[in-house]
């Protein structure tokens, strides 16, 4: 007679699970609130289709970078010269494009190349020969910012190629069009349809991982809980979905954004190199001791960063239809404002994907909607540094208290 080995999964209720994932959940929470609030302050503006499209085009580049920066704070480490690279892959782009007429097909990956060789650059100086990240990206921030005004010699360069620009400003056909889209409310249903399936492919992953939780006697959250967060997380992607379907669909920036938040979320939650970055950043020299070769690991993340930081150069460059050698600036703030809003550690270790793309989201939210009112950059400034002070102090406290 066989015996059943399984235990049962530990019950919790819905405030102690709140209480232990307060981070993740608030975050998302503070999205919600600050979405709705600037929706009621711009009398409707913010949801509407054009402004969600432009949403998406104008804050594309800082999640993107967002990804790679993520894995760079939470091995333990910092980049500020990810603005300047922007800059000097787009000034790059343009000579290619605009001076040799290379095709797009070769100035892409190559720029990608290039930008990763640069990242390798300055993960040599930190992971082989232990100079603080600080100091060597602050070296590259000015070297490749300089770099960019000798190519470019000081000028913007442009038009780009159309070709070119579909990598910002162009859209994913609709496969389904019905009969003459421009006359009907959607004018795009493939949007649509792929919007609905990945709602439905949402539930259905999430109740198989309780069917597995529950298998293994792991801990699930309250079903209660879950039945509301699934109905907010659907009302919302469907509203979104619907709103793009009646504009121009999805932007070609934003199908490529979503397949690199999938694989970043895949790396860095399923993998061993993923578990291996945050051993790194918890404690460096206990992840050596139990055989991770930490410098290579370091330089990796350096490297993946200055190809992330790459492809934001391109569709900048290809968005603006021009290189100039001010672009970028003060771009790292950003991406690291948005790592440190959503979760991530000061010290390494901490922060997931998800996070530092809600936090890109909020940091584009804010700067969207407070454009919309018309307040100044300079308010915008001191508003934004207080919500980095907010959430830096919120992880802070959080960490002493569960000390």
């Amino acid at each position: 007679m066989a015996i059943d080995t399984r235990t049962e999964a530990p019950k919790v209720s819905i405030g102690d699970y709140l209480r232990r994932n307060i981070r993740e959940y608030g975050l998302l929470l503070a999205l919600v609130v600050i979405m709705v609030l600037f929706q009621v302050l711009t009398g409707g503006v913010l949801f509407r289709p054009v402004n969600i499209t432009n949403l998406v085009l104008q804050n594309s580049f800082i999640i993107i970078m967002a990804l790679g920066m993520l894995l760079i704070i939470v091995a333990g480490h910092i980049d500020l010269s990810v603005g300047s690279i922007v800059a000097f892959i787009g000034g790059i782009s343009a000579i290619m494009l605009v001076k040799w007429g290379w095709h797009p097909a070769i100035v892409v990956p190559l720029c990608l190349i290039i930008g990763a060789a640069m990242g390798a650059a300055q993960g040599y100086w930190v992971a082989y020969q232990k100079i603080p990240s600080f100091i060597v990206t602050l070296a590259g921030m000015l070297v490749f910012r300089g770099m960019t005004y000798v190519v470019l010699e000081g000028r913007p360069i442009g038009p780009f190629p159309k070709e070119f620009q579909l990598l910002s400003t162009g859209f994913v056909p609709d496969f389904l069009a019905f009969g003459d889209a421009a006359d009907g409310l959607i004018k795009n249903y493939f949007a649509l349809v792929v919007v609905i399936a990945l709602v439905a492919y949402a539930i259905y992953a999430g109740m198989k991982n309780r069917r597995i939780n529950d298998a293994h006697g792991t801990e699930n959250e309250p079903f209660a809980f879950f039945v509301v967060q699934m109905a907010i997380i659907s009302a919302v992607a469907l509203f979104l979905g619907f709103q793009l379907a009646t504009y121009r669909g999805f932007p070609n920036v934003l199908v490529v954004m979503a397949v690199l938040i999938a694989l970043y979320s895949f790396v860095t939650t399923r993998t061993t190199i993923g578990r291996r970055i945050y051993a790194l950043g918890g404690n460096e020299k206990a992840a050596k001791l139990s055989g991770i070769n930490t410098e290579r690991l370091t330089f990796l993340a350096f490297v993946n960063m200055g190809a992330l930081a790459a492809l934001a150069g391109m569709i900048i460059a290809a968005r603006l239809n021009s290189a100039t050698p001010k672009a970028g600036v003060g771009f790292e703030l950003d991406v690291i404002a948005a790592c440190f809003i959503g979760g991530a550690s000061a010290s390494g270790g901490v922060g997931k994907i998800t996070g530092a793309v809600i936090g890109a989201f909020i940091m584009g939210v804010m700067n969207n909607g407070m454009s919309i009112m018309g307040i100044g950059i300079d308010y915008q400034q001191l508003i934004k540094g207080l919500v980095l002070l907010a959430a830096v102090y919120f992880d802070v406290y959080n960490k002493n208290k569960a000390v």
